[in-house]
């Protein structure tokens, strides 16, 4: 493994509560943290007080916060939904970013929700543009993952998204593929160049299992990207307990043991 690499997890995947995150990493001994919630609240929605803990916290266990992983565009954030309630979101968590010395904030591209497809794609690409702009502004980059909305399983779709949104940049999730019922692999091979974030898990058909045992072909996406010059985090969310788009309880040792998977594999 690189030395220059990063590993990192959506901690939240391990453990609801801070301390419990913070033990997962230690135990894995991993300096990398994707920030999605903290005791079941994303952190948008942490107050001021409950946040300056959390960035203390981090600090002193010298733990980077390498993204910040927002609701922005995502399954419960349909096109038809207030974009106020994005901006409204962006704007605590670029404050965040900042406070915490993270550079990415993840967002989807939408689901529809009864629109035209052109009308789908214009609101997309408007919105995704003032919320690429604002966070360009504050010095945060917005990556948009291959998961929920416009652009999310399609090459030509990220591609476009990219020429209307320079500022835009793409996060690569290894395993979405496989329960969304595309070829992520095949979306790699035309976007690499654009990826400076990476999720990584796998599943066979809609079960999740560790980095490297189901049909995501993770080993394969490393390469390739390896091959680009890729050199951000590894960012690994297992999904433990889960099914696409579903909750499902933390479990620290199963976190650990994808961690130790992934470990595995990116050697």
């Amino acid at each position: 493994m690189p030395v220059e690499e990063v590993l990192a997890g959506i901690t939240d995947e391990a453990a609801s509560d801070l301390a419990g995150q913070l033990a997962v990493l230690a135990e894995l001994g991993w300096t990398g943290m994707e920030l999605r919630s903290v005791d079941a609240l994303p952190v948008a929605e942490l107050s001021d007080r409950q946040f300056g803990e959390v960035a203390k916290a981090v600090s002193d266990h010298g733990v980077r916060v390498v993204c910040l992983a927002s609701r922005i565009g995502g399954f419960t954030r349909p096109i038809t939904a207030p974009f106020e309630d994005d901006l409204a979101e962006l704007d605590v968590l670029l404050a965040r970013c900042g406070a915490l010395g993270t550079p990415f904030v993840r967002i989807m591209s939408y689901p529809n929700d009864g629109l035209g497809e052109l009308r789908w794609r214009d609101r997309v690409i408007a919105r995704v543009s003032t919320l690429a702009e604002l966070a360009a502004s504050a010095g945060v980059v917005l990556v948009h993952e291959n998961c929920a909305g416009w652009a999310a399983s399609s090459a030509d779709r990220a591609l476009e998204l990219l020429a209307e949104v320079p500022a835009l940049r793409l996060l690569f999730d290894t395993g979405n593929g496989v329960p969304h019922g595309y070829d992520a692999y095949a979306l790699l091979e035309r976007v690499a160049p654009h990826v400076v974030h990476v999720h990584v898990k796998d599943a066979v058909g809609d079960r999740f299992v560790p980095p490297g045992q189901g049909a995501a072909r993770v080993a394969d996406c490393v390469a390739l990207l390896r091959a680009h010059g890729y050199r951000g985090a590894w960012s690994l969310e297992p999904h433990v307990s889960l099914l696409p788009g579903v909750s499902g309880a933390p479990d620290a040792a199963a976190f650990v043991a994808a961690g130790r998977a992934l470990e595995g594999l990116l050697r």
